[in-house]
């Protein structure tokens, strides 16, 4: 019997793992006691059919990632804090989620047109557009490195990594059908293809090929149609790691390659107690959907 696909993500201080019916968030408290937060979740693609199309599934499926990421940082985020006082409210929840989707746009997609633009302020035609389109790629994937790499500095961020990492390890032990001890999670990988991080890169990638097509506009031209052509571009980078994870080729392993190679930056190994804390949360949805 074929094992169910699970997914996941660190949070703070723990880990989340989501079934397709479950989500399951485990914590590790400052008195070191573990909880457990358990939630129904009803994909989006249930309820209107027309979201199970390619490219369509993908875009619906960032924005449930992304909804029930945020909440389950929010929740792990008040059971770490040790005060009432500290604990983050929804409009507080919600103006930082603002914020960072705004400084995201902002260094991600605005900030690499613009040095391009500033490198070639006349318009272009022909090879000169592919070629300028590869080079807002290259500034584009060159500024994520250098702030995941700035960003890894951190010790709380390491911390935060080192659970990305166990929750890739204990999602592979239960992928290999071995039992969720320490003896057999250990010795996993802490890099997963199915990762979200990797998403990221893919989506940078594939967003090269499809502004290409653009042809070569104006500067807000250029930000407007980025920004309004993401989510298109989101849903193709999901098709190809799906692809990818669902079927086994020498083309499309290469094709996983550079995701694996940046989790590298954005696991860490785990010690047993962050592993203890994503078996948590696996078992507690495996209860319900096991």
């Amino acid at each position: 019997m074929a094992k169910k696909s699970f997914g996941g993500q660190a949070v703070i201080e723990g880990v989340m793992m989501r079934g397709r019916e479950i989500v399951a968030i485990a914590v590790r408290k400052p008195n070191r006691e573990i909880v457990v937060h358990k939630t129904t979740i009803c994909p989006a693609a249930r309820r209107w059919p027309i979201l199970k199309l390619p490219i369509l599934r993908g875009i619906a499926a960032l924005v449930e990632s992304l909804s029930i990421g945020i909440g389950a940082l929010t929740y792990s985020a008040n059971q770490v804090a040790e005060e009432e006082e500290e604990q983050l409210g929804a409009g507080e929840m919600a103006l930082s989620v603002v914020i960072a989707l705004v400084l995201g746009a902002g260094l991600f997609i605005v900030l690499p047109t613009v040095l391009v633009r500033l490198l070639a302020p006349q318009a272009a035609q022909g090879s000169r557009v592919i070629y300028l389109n590869l080079l807002e790629g290259a500034f584009r994937i060159g500024i994520f490195l250098l702030y995941i790499t700035g960003i890894s500095l951190l010790k709380d961020i390491q911390r935060f990594f080192a659970y990305h990492g166990a929750e890739h390890k204990v999602i592979h032990a239960y992928e290999a059908g071995k039992p969720l001890t320490m003896e057999e999670i250990l010795p996993m990988s802490p890099l997963h293809p199915r990762c979200g991080t990797a998403f990221l890169l893919y989506v940078m990638v594939v967003s090269i090929l499809v502004f290409s097509l653009l042809g070569w506009q104006s500067l807000p031209v250029r930000i407007l149609t980025r920004l309004a052509l993401l989510p298109v571009v989101a849903g193709l980078a999901y098709e190809l790691i799906r692809l990818g994870g669902r079927v086994r080729s020498p083309l499309l392993d290469l094709v996983l390659v550079p995701g694996l190679l940046l989790q590298r930056l954005t696991t860490r190994e785990p010690d047993v107690g962050q592993i203890e804390v994503a078996v948590r949360a696996l078992e507690a949805v495996l209860a319900e959907e096991g």
